[in-house]
Order: C-alpha cells, then sequence, then structure tokens
C-alpha cells in the first residue's frame, strides 16, 4: 500500500509558513524571500515531498501506471529490455511513462520527481546511484521499485540483471584460455555497468599474472570510436594482441578499422564484444560477444514490480541471469 505522502500543509507547518505561501513558492520560487525559499527547499528535501499532477481522486487508490527510467532510448540494449517490460505490463492494463536521463543521476531525480507526481504505482530504475534526494523521494512515495541490469549491487528494494563483473571477467578468460597475453579492454561513457566490466577484466588479467591494459573515455560509444580507440591502442601499446570492448558497437568499430589496416581477425587481432547485438552476428567475421538476456531482464523486472504492487509483504529479491559467450569468429 502507498504510504501518505508529506503535503502542502505538512510543509507550511514544518517550515512556520502557510499553504498560501508554499504554493506561491512552487508556482514561482522568487514570489517569497530568499530565507524563506531557503527553509521550503531543506524541507522539501527532507521530506521527499511530491507535487501531485494526478487527480485527487487517485491519490489512495492504484493508477494502473508504472514509471521507466533507461539512461538512453536510442541504445539497443535498452530498447531491448523495453521491449521485454512491455511483454508483460500491457496484457494487465498498465502503462508505462518512460524517462531518459543520459547517464546523469540529476537527470534521473528530475525525471523522478515528475513521474512520482503522477501517482504512478512502481518504478523500474536503470542504475543503482542516485542522488539523496531521488532516494528520499522514493521512500516517500511507498511503491516498489526493481533496478534492472545488474546485481551486484544492493539496490533499494529488489534487482534483476547480470552479474557485470563476472561476466566480464568471462569473456577475458576466454581471451586468454586462446592463447592471448597482451589484451586490452576498451570503456567508455564512463558509467557504472563499464567501470563493472572493467574491474573483471583486471581480476581475470591479475589472476593470469597479465598486465591489464585500458583505454577509457567518457565519449558516448559508436563505430567511429571504435576505431579511433583501437589507432590509439596501437601507438601506445604495440605488442597487444586481444581486445574487449565494453560494448559491441565499440568491437564492430575495430573490427572496420582492422580490416581497414589490413590487421588480419583473428590471427593478429582478437576482438570480444558485449550484449551480442545482430550488428556483430552479421558481419564478416562474426564479433565475439558476451550474449546477454536483455529482454529477459525487462520480463523480469515487470513481473517483480507488478506483484509487489499487488502484495507489498512479498520479500525483496535479486535474480541474477545467465550470460553466455558467442565466441563467433573474432577470437
Amino acid at each position: 500500500m502507498k504510504r501518505k505522502r508529506a503535503t502542502l500543509q505538512d510543509i507550511a507547518e514544518k517550515v512556520g509558513v502557510t499553504k498560501m505561501t508554499i504554493s506561491r513558492f512552487l508556482r514561482n520560487p522568487n514570489a517569497v524571500s530568499v530565507t524563506t525559499q531557503q527553509k521550503i527547499k531543506r524541507v522539501i528535501a527532507e521530506t521527499g515531498y511530491i507535487p501531485n499532477k494526478a487527480p485527487s481522486l487517485l491519490s489512495n487508490s492504484k493508477s494502473y501506471a508504472i514509471g521507466v527510467l533507461v539512461p538512453s532510448l536510442t541504445n539497443q540494449v535498452f530498447a531491448e529490455v523495453i521491449n521485454g517490460i512491455e511483454a508483460i505490463t500491457e496484457p494487465t492494463g498498465y502503462q508505462i511513462m518512460m524517462a531518459h536521463y543520459g547517464y546523469s543521476a540529476e537527470v534521473e531525480e528530475k525525471h523522478i520527481k515528475s513521474l512520482l507526481s503522477y501517482q504512478i504505482d512502481g518504478l523500474l530504475l536503470s542504475d543503482f546511484e542516485h542522488t539523496e534526494h531521488t532516494l528520499n523521494m522514493i521512500e516517500q512515495a511507498g511503491i516498489p521499485v526493481v533496478e534492472m541490469m545488474d546485481t551486484t549491487q544492493q539496490g533499494i528494494h529488489d534487482a534483476v540483471g547480470i552479474d557485470t563483473i563476472d561476466a566480464a571477467k568471462m569473456a577475458t578468460n576466454t581471451l586468454i584460455r586462446k592463447g592471448y597475453r597482451h589484451p586490452i579492454y576498451f570503456g567508455a561513457r564512463l558509467d557504472t555497468r563499464t567501470r563493472l566490466k572493467l574491474d573483471g577484466f583486471t581480476q581475470a588479467c591479475q589472476e593470469a599474472n597479465l598486465q591489464a591494459l585500458s583505454l577509457m573515455t567518457e565519449q558516448s560509444s559508436s563505430f567511429t570510436l571504435g576505431a579511433e580507440l583501437f589507432c590509439q591502442a596501437l601507438k601506445k601499446y604495440p605488442n597487444i594482441d586481444a581486445i574487449f570492448c565494453t560494448n559491441d558497437d565499440l568491437a564492430v568499430g575495430v573490427i572496420f578499422e582492422c580490416q581497414r589496416q589490413g590487421i588480419k581477425i583473428p590471427e593478429q587481432m582478437a576482438i570480444m564484444g558485449f550484449h551480442g547485438h545482430d550488428v556483430g552476428r552479421s558481419i564478416v567475421p562474426k564479433l565475439a560477444s558476451v550474449r546477454t538476456p536483455r529482454e529477459e531482464i525487462g520480463r523480469r523486472s515487470a513481473d517483480i514490480l507488478l506483484k509487489r504492487i499487488i502484495d507489498d509483504t512479498i520479500g525483496h529479491s535479486i535474480v541474477q541471469l545467465d550470460v553466455s559467450i558467442d565466441v563467433g569468429e573474432s577470437i
């Protein structure tokens, strides 16, 4: 059952002003004094107050809507996760209200505040790193939350995904077992999962007494970026013989650049991606990659969330799904 959310009256009493003053502030913060602005902002942050944009008759009932936060709408990974979510929600009559936050916790906070104002019944989030105010708002809302994609961290309520560190170790160990002794990891955007993959890569290299080389950039992944990182790596580390990329976009770019330079794959350079997208399976040579269950993550996450909306006494769970290595033709 949803908790009783903080009201305008609650905020007014804590600040020591009238409800009218709080309303004026919410419409236009400059309509009240700077001192009062600061007091109101502090109390709102402490209580996790969420303006209610839904009709009052819905405030104590189900809205049959859930919020879905993804870092990107163009990334195929999350497109497939959303397909899985909708496969579960549509037959039940639930609608999804979706927003993307560009890997920014601050932007995520803004969108979650907006979604909660419509009295949604639950949240599906794609990361574990949230601002303090986001956590306060979620606690105040009293709705179930499932964090998707990764299971290596303790979440707010439930988590569904893969062990990203272990998956990266599996990929790296596959390269090592194939005889490659100078691997390097390419990371982009530097989000949490990119860093977790680097951890897995580093652990595997250290256990094999190999140097764990890496090239990391905050740029967004693309074929072009993969080619650029490969050229940089050859100049900086001319002895590299295997490349593990944080995703298939970078890996495909590396393959294209190897072909442009006449570098034979896998005889002279091995290439491993992550996620197992169609593009990697359709090129020649076929890209080796970690196959991840994106649609299944969406399905299982939505199923758990809807069950918790119906029965909030269900215990919290962490659902770890399996990955597999497709060796393709590039290693």
